[in-house]
């Protein structure tokens, strides 16, 4: 396997900042992190996606590390126009949107604002369109770090790990700017504007065990979509998904992106 060469600069457009991380050769995979997480979460999906012979970007989210851009009066629209200047950027056609929890909201309006610039979508652990509401309070706390480092390991073993033992990984990454930014974005952009994702070839990557994704909602998107929609169930899994299952998310990716018009 070869090594790829990861590198990092800063982008602007208008008023908006982009610390974006970049590496490997070949078509383009934009990969977008969950709420509140920055795109380090990706860094050992992203390797192996390079080695398979992509071009990976990571824009980190508004708010997070470098990116900086306006954090009120926001939509959804907003955030997938940052990722359309990543995208355009590179003048390398278009490109796989790869986006983890809430990234894979983004991920669907770049698909439906910016249909040029995607050859498909990846869900990587999205949630089903109606999940139990209680959750929202375990997204929050995992990610409030003003909260006593046993709450938020409780938060995050219940509703992103599938083993207890490996939730302490992500006490960090957390960004209270994005989640803050994030958080003013969807709230003011209503579901029905995004959830289609275009026209776009989408692959749903679904951890068996997330509480995210109750077991009759696991094809829900086959159903919505039909024959535009690929679904895969990633067993050994919960919401987090990356690091329990990295080989399964990189294999399952490159498979699905052969079929893909360039």
């Amino acid at each position: 396997m070869r090594q790829s060469y990861r590198a990092r600069e800063v982008l602007r457009s208008g008023d908006v900042q982009i610390d974006l991380i970049h590496e490997g050769i070949g078509p383009l995979i934009v990969m977008l992190p969950s709420r509140g997480r920055d795109s380090e979460d990706f860094n050992e999906v992203a390797a192996g996606l390079a080695d398979a012979g992509f071009r990976v970007l990571r824009p980190q989210p508004r708010g997070a590390l470098l990116s900086t851009g306006p954090g009120v009066g926001i939509r959804m629209q907003d955030l997938a126009r940052d990722i359309a200047h990543v995208i355009e950027r590179e003048r390398a056609g278009r490109a796989i949107i790869a986006g983890h929890a809430f990234g894979n909201w983004v991920a669907r309006m770049v698909a439906t604002d910016h249909p040029d610039l995607v050859r498909g979508v990846v869900l990587m652990a999205a949630a089903a369109k109606h999940y139990p509401t209680e959750l929202h309070a375990v997204v929050q706390a995992a990610g409030n770090l003003n909260l006593p480092s046993d709450v938020r390991l409780s938060a995050l073993q219940k509703g992103f790990f599938l083993r207890p033992d490996a939730a302490s990984a992500w006490l960090s990454g957390w960004s209270a700017g994005a989640m803050a930014v994030q958080g003013i974005a969807v709230a003011a952009t209503k579901q029905d504007e995004y959830w289609q994702a275009g026209e776009a070839p989408l692959l749903d990557l679904v951890p068996e065990q997330d509480p995210f994704r109750p077991p009759d909602s696991w094809f829900e998107a086959r159903d919505a979509f039909g024959m535009r929609a690929t679904v895969r169930t990633i067993g050994d899994a919960s919401h987090a998904l990356l690091p329990e299952q990295p080989r399964a998310v990189i294999a399952a990716i490159v498979a699905w992106s052969r079929n893909l018009p360039e």
